[in-house]
Order: C-alpha cells, then sequence, then structure tokens
C-alpha cells in the first residue's frame, strides 16, 4: 500500500551568493536578478516553485539583495505610468512577479555555505517537508521536474534529490550519489553522497543539480555538521547521514532528470540559456533564428 504524506507548501531559494563569477557585472546587481531574455534568473526559479504548487516562498538573501524583494513587490509608480499609457500588455508583466506566490525573505548573516543557508529556513519551514531550488539551475517549465519530486516524496517519505548523468570529468564540479535502481525507471534510492570528488573517487556519475525536497529532519543534522569541503556547512554532508541511516529521517531518493536544464551560475552556460529560450520563444524566435543562421554562416 502506497504511504501518504504530509504536503508540500513551502519552497526556499538560497539567493546570497556573491555571484563573483560575473563580476563587474554584480558589484552592485544581485546575480539572480541578471535577465535571462526578458526575466531575471529568480523569477523563472519562483515561477517553477508555484507550478509545482509551492506558494509559499521563503528567499535566503544577503547584503546589496534588496533588488530582489523589489522586484517581486508592487511598483505602483511604473504601474499608473503603464496604466496612463494603456500599455496593459507591459503593465500585466509587471504586476505578474508581484502576483506569483506569497514571498518570505530572510538573510543569511555569514556566508558560511548552502547548508547554513538552509538552516536559515528552520524558523519558517517548522516541521513540514519543503523544498530548495537553487538559483543557478533553470529547469525548462516543459519537463516539471520538481513536481516529480514532490510526488515521490509524497510517496515514500524522506527526502528527495535531483540527479543527472554528466560525463566523468564533470562530476568533480557537483555532488555525486551512490545509488541502487527501484521499480521506477526515473526513481532511484540513493545510498551514499560525495561533495565534488575527484573522478576517480565518484562512487558513479550521478550529479546533484539544484533540486532537493527535504525532511525537516535535516535541520537537526545541519545543526551539527561541521564544515566540510571549502571550509563551509555542506548540505551534501547532512544528506549522506540521511541516506545511511533511515531511522534519522526517512530514506533519500533521486529523480533521475533528463530534460532541458539551463545552468546560468557559469557565464558561457548564462550566453547559452538565453540563445536557448530566445530561440524558442514566439515572439522572438522566428526573426532570432534567421538572424542567428546568418551569423554563424558569416563567421564559418
Amino acid at each position: 500500500m502506497t504511504q501518504s504524506h504530509p504536503r508540500i507548501s513551502k519552497a526556499v531559494i538560497p539567493a546570497a551568493g556573491l555571484g563573483t563569477r560575473f563580476l563587474p557585472a554584480t558589484k552592485a546587481t544581485p546575480k539572480e536578478m541578471l535577465p535571462v531574455v526578458d526575466k531575471p534568473a529568480i523569477q523563472y526559479v519562483v515561477e517553477e516553485a508555484v507550478s509545482a504548487g509551492l506558494d509559499d516562498v521563503l528567499m535566503i538573501t544577503g547584503r546589496n539583495k534588496r533588488p530582489l524583494e523589489d522586484h517581486f513587490d508592487r511598483n505602483y509608480e511604473l504601474e499608473s505610468a503603464l496604466q496612463k499609457k494603456g500599455d496593459a500588455s507591459r503593465l500585466a508583466k509587471v504586476q505578474e512577479s508581484s502576483d506569483l506566490a506569497t514571498m518570505h525573505y530572510v538573510r543569511q548573516g555569514d556566508p558560511k555555505g548552502l547548508g547554513h543557508a538552509v538552516l536559515c529556513a528552520a524558523p519558517h519551514v517548522g516541521h513540514e517537508p519543503f523544498a530548495v531550488l537553487l538559483g543557478d539551475d533553470l529547469i525548462d517549465p516543459r519537463d516539471p521536474l520538481l513536481a516529480r519530486m514532490v510526488a515521490v516524496q509524497e510517496q515514500h517519505g524522506g527526502s528527495v534529490v535531483a540527479l543527472m548523468e554528466v560525463a566523468p570529468e564533470q562530476i568533480h564540479l557537483y555532488g555525486s550519489a551512490a545509488v541502487e535502481a527501484t521499480e521506477d525507471d526515473d526513481v532511484v534510492k540513493v545510498i551514499g553522497l560525495v561533495e565534488k570528488p575527484d573522478a576517480a573517487d565518484a562512487p558513479s556519475n550521478y550529479a546533484i543539480i539544484g533540486r532537493y525536497v527535504l525532511d525537516p529532519h535535516i535541520f537537526d543534522i545541519l545543526r551539527k555538521t561541521e564544515p566540510g569541503r571549502g571550509g563551509e556547512i555542506q548540505l551534501t554532508d547532512a544528506l549522506q547521514q540521511l541516506a545511511t541511516d533511515e531511522k534519522i529521517g526517512g530514506p533519500v531518493h533521486g529523480v533521475v532528470f533528463k530534460g532541458r536544464r539551463y545552468d546560468t551560475g557559469d557565464r558561457g552556460d548564462y550566453l547559452r540559456a538565453i540563445v536557448r529560450l530566445a530561440c524558442e520563444r514566439e515572439d522572438l524566435g522566428p526573426d532570432f533564428r534567421a538572424w542567428l543562421r546568418s551569423y554563424v554562416a558569416e563567421e564559418m
């Protein structure tokens, strides 16, 4: 019999990073506000959470992140100006971000790593399972990864991580999971995790990407987790404890993702994400693809 577990309604989005890979653009602008075509990257992430039924969103911020709060708030002066112009289309786009979800914010005072950022969410989350979405990973809305992860957590309990198979030479950039097969082709049981291992030491080529659905027992573990790789409190280290001792907070499963993912944390991938998404837009795609073909032909 399928066991029923509490319905997930809260999403946590860590957004306190400095964005040093995008300097000088991020000197005064949060990296999460960098546009991907005509929307900031962070809006795609919030939209994904809402599409999966998670309309209570907590953003973990830091210094110089006030534009994030402003973006999801009302801008009455701008709205009034657009309304007077009769520009209903742009008015709707401006209002869309402020109507998406119930937004909350808390600051991560010290940059102690992803595990510490997640721990900052404990007072808001309480004793409920919750999702964590990293802003560097944009998941195409046509590939509903988070909704699938929520369904797996509701079926099995415990925690669920998103996994993607990568080339062996890339696994050192990610957390790596040791896994066992289950009855579902896209679901594995995670029996071990290693943060950014060398290729020779990686338990598999299954990399953890930036989506998690977590049992609230993770907070108790994070409070006791010592700094790990990079001198930071690693979420992967806490999940390793859950994976090896199910009595703490249930099992850890992984959803193997084979869909479209856009990595905006890397400058090259950020540009590729913009090109791919622009090409697929009905309003931009035809003209942009034609120009792109011409440009590539000239360069070749």
